[in-house]
């Protein structure tokens, strides 16, 4: 703490005034020739400094306080105390400031304070700190204006590098020297054969299954896995037929765990999660876009795994589905300056984003660039031709594009039942067709042959979906019905939900969705149901559409009927089945009916 001028000296003065005053008897003897005349002329300037203003006017500089300065600045305190007030006088007498007098007194007082000291060689000063190294000052300063943190280099980083090689990415989870528990051991063999069994047969295991069993391990879980178990287990669960929210949560539960235990993702199980956060729902929005390009941002950021086509593919599908087409525009400017290849997968995007901007041009031209490419066409390319001009309005061209697709049949009137596995299975072989014939372009027709362009199941749900709930052409509708059933396409659940929405949407009485058409088709969906068709089940929403369609003709006892047929055949969870209960009550209210309690 820093004191001031006046406060310093007094309690100098005080712990000063409290000594005995020295005086010429008690004071030491005097120098002898061993001090120095450039020292005694340098302490004899600091005391006339000191004391050079009299009485009247004492300077406030602040001295080192050294005991020779204190004692020294005692003594002439002492002197010219006394010869300031002389015996009935208020003056001070100038005469004891003649220079005579005051260079005698202070040459006492130096004498006084000064004893006689012998000059110490340089070597022995210099023994007096030992020496480590034979360094300058110059060194020194140098050393400590280096910008590389005293000879050292700043680390350049973190630059984290995520390597692609096999060895780095089957990183093993498990330490092989350690001794596993036996009810771990028999929780991660049970977990094993699961996964292959699900690998080899996916419709002998149920996923729920397998991810109970992966629950069942402590944690962390992860690292009871190996490595190969590991990236099986993510194939596994994200292999699905229907992406929806359980699925979703089911696969980012899994990427957690092996995310917070350090372990790397593949580019596969990226893309994969990528999928799962924008089409775990039915229509994408914005909320969907917003968590792919997440999740984009932290695979080549944060994860250092560079994006493919595959990655561009699905982030232009869930910008376009969500209608942000500066964003799809965006991404597919990304992809060119990326270098990037168009796959199938981008083409099939490409036509379906113009096809959502009823540019009917930019699917033709979309389709045209495809064909030249040497992608190899089947229903699939066709049908998202289809879905376009349908959504355009060119009902027309959507009819001719289904004529030659029939046309391609050639009297055979079985088809293959293209599920979700085959139809995953034939897209990988078209993609190598494509990939070998752009090679050898002589091999590319016997390679189009292969494809079948015929008529599919989602050739007639886009068709049905359009001229019935759309248009409510009964006609037409009831044509595909026919033509359905003469190409032995089955029926499916989307099929029948498109009807009860069209029957919802236009019936009435006197009008060609009558009540006993809708009688007809309910009964042809109990015997589908009651047989297990494939894809149909008693969702929300087809029990939704089920209860508007006999909305429109039925009473409320009839409706009460209905929803108790469809209560026994469904398999809903509590939140579902309550659901259901406030939608049938507030229909119900609708239609002027109430329930009784």
């Amino acid at each position: 703490m820093r004191i001031s001028t006046r406060i310093d000296g007094s309690i100098y003065g005080a712990i000063l005034s409290c000594r005995p005053s020295p005086t010429l008897t008690s004071a030491p003897s005097l120098p002898g020739p061993g001090v120095r005349d450039g020292y005694r002329e340098a302490a004899r300037s600091k005391l006339l400094a000191a004391a050079g203003y009299g009485c009247a006017a004492r300077p406030r500089k602040r001295h080192a306080f050294s005991p020779t300065l204190i004692f020294a600045r005692h003594v002439s305190s002492t002197v010219a105390t006394r010869a300031c007030r002389p015996s009935g006088s208020s003056f001070v007498n100038p005469s004891f400031f003649s220079s005579r007098n005051w260079n005698h007194t202070a040459a006492s007082m130096i004498d006084i304070v000064l004893p006689t000291q012998e000059i110490r060689p340089k070597h022995e000063l210099l023994e007096i700190v030992d020496q480590y190294d034979d360094t300058s000052v110059e060194e020194h300063l140098e050393f400590l204006r280096d910008p590389y943190l005293r000879r050292y280099a700043p680390a350049d980083g973190p630059n984290l590098v995520v390597s692609n090689s096999e060895e780095d990415d089957n990183l093993q989870s498990i330490n092989h020297s350690r001794g596993m528990d036996p009810v771990e051991n028999e929780m991660v063999r049970k977990l094993r054969e699961s996964v292959v069994l699900s690998l080899r047969r996916p419709a002998a295991m149920d996923l729920d299954t397998v991810y109970d069993i992966y629950q069942s391990l402590p944690e962390p879980r992860v690292s009871h896995l190996t490595a190969r178990l590991r990236h099986q287990l993510l194939a596994v669960l994200g292999n699905v037929e229907r992406k929806d929210s359980k699925s979703m949560l089911r696969y980012f539960s899994v990427v957690t765990d092996v995310k917070n235990s350090g372990f790397p993702l593949t580019q596969f199980e990226w893309n994969t999660a990528m999928s799962f956060a924008s089409r775990y729902v039915g229509r994408s929005t914005e909320i969907e876009v917003e968590a792919a390009l997440h999740l984009w941002r932290e695979m080549e950021r944060v994860a250092g795994v560079k994006a493919s086509a595959v990655t561009f593919n699905i982030l232009f599908d869930v910008a376009s589905k969500a209608g942000k087409t500066t964003l799809a525009e965006m991404i597919y400017q990304e992809m060119i300056d990326r270098k990037l290849p168009f796959n199938r997968y981008h083409h099939v995007s490409l036509i379906h984003y113009f096809g959502l901007k009823q540019d009917t041009g930019g699917i033709r031209a979309a389709y045209k660039e495809m064909v030249q490419s040497g992608e190899v066409i089947d229903s699939t390319v066709l049908n998202c031709v289809i879905s376009g001009f349908l959504n355009s309005g060119e009902e027309a061209s959507a009819e001719r594009v289904y004529e030659k697709m029939k046309e391609s049949i050639r009297g055979s009137t079985v088809l293959p039942d293209r599920n979700y596995t085959m139809q995953k299975n034939i897209t990988k072989v078209l993609m190598m067709f494509a990939k070998v014939g752009k090679r050898h372009p002589d091999l590319q027709p016997n390679f189009q042959k292969t494809a079948l362009i015929s008529p599919d199941l989602q050739t007639y749900r886009l068709l049905i979906n359009h001229y019935g709930p759309k248009l409510g052409d009964l006609a037409r509708v009831a044509q595909f019905l026919d033509e359905m059933k003469f190409y032995s396409v089955p029926l499916h659940g989307a099929i029948f939900l498109a009807l009860f929405k069209a029957f919802g949407k236009h019936g009435a009485p006197g009008s060609d969705w009558s009540a006993q058409r809708l009688g007809s088709v309910w009964n042809a969906f109990l015997d589908a149901l009651d047989a297990e068709a494939d894809g149909l089940y008693i969702s929300t929403w087809m029990a939704m559409a089920i209860l508007r369609a006999f909305s429109k003709y039925s009473s409320r006892d009839q409706i009460l009927d209905i929803y108790g047929q469809l209560k026994s055949k469904w398999n809903l969870d509590w939140a579902s089945s309550q659901f259901m209960v406030d939608f049938l009550s507030k229909l119900l209210e609708q239609r002027g009916f109430h329930i009784r309690s």
